[in-house]
């Protein structure tokens, strides 16, 4: 394993500790937890931030590899051309789906109330 994946690992594991008391509790007497719909919209708010970041870092790799792969070939530059841009879509599509999703989650209440 690389000290990336183990980075990110204990990352993970820290945030999931972090959030692990607050799911814990319950309501208090005042009535002040979380509702379900509040909840829903900060997840998918968390879950577009996400998907978005690691969409901008694939897209990066994908266009870099191109070039790279470009600049060693210059004669399959169409090949190339096509298939960095079938793979940007599918990428970008990734992205699209947890914005769709985000935006079920935020207008149509899937939970009730």
């Amino acid at each position: 394993m690389s000290k990336r994946s183990v980075l990110a690992g204990m990352v993970m594991l820290f945030a999931v500790m972090a959030v692990a008391p607050l799911s814990a509790q319950g309501e208090t007497a005042a009535g002040g937890g979380m509702s379900v719909a509040v909840a829903s919209i900060l997840t998918a708010g968390f879950a577009l931030g996400i998907a978005a970041g690691i969409g901008a870092i694939g897209q990066g790799k994908a266009i870099a590899s191109a070039a790279e792969a470009i600049a060693r070939n210059p004669s399959a530059a169409g090949e190339i051309r096509g298939a960095l841009i079938l793979g940007l879509v599918l990428i970008e599509s990734l992205v699209i789906y947890v914005l769709l999703i985000s935006l079920i989650l935020f207008f149509l209440k899937p939970f009730g109330g």
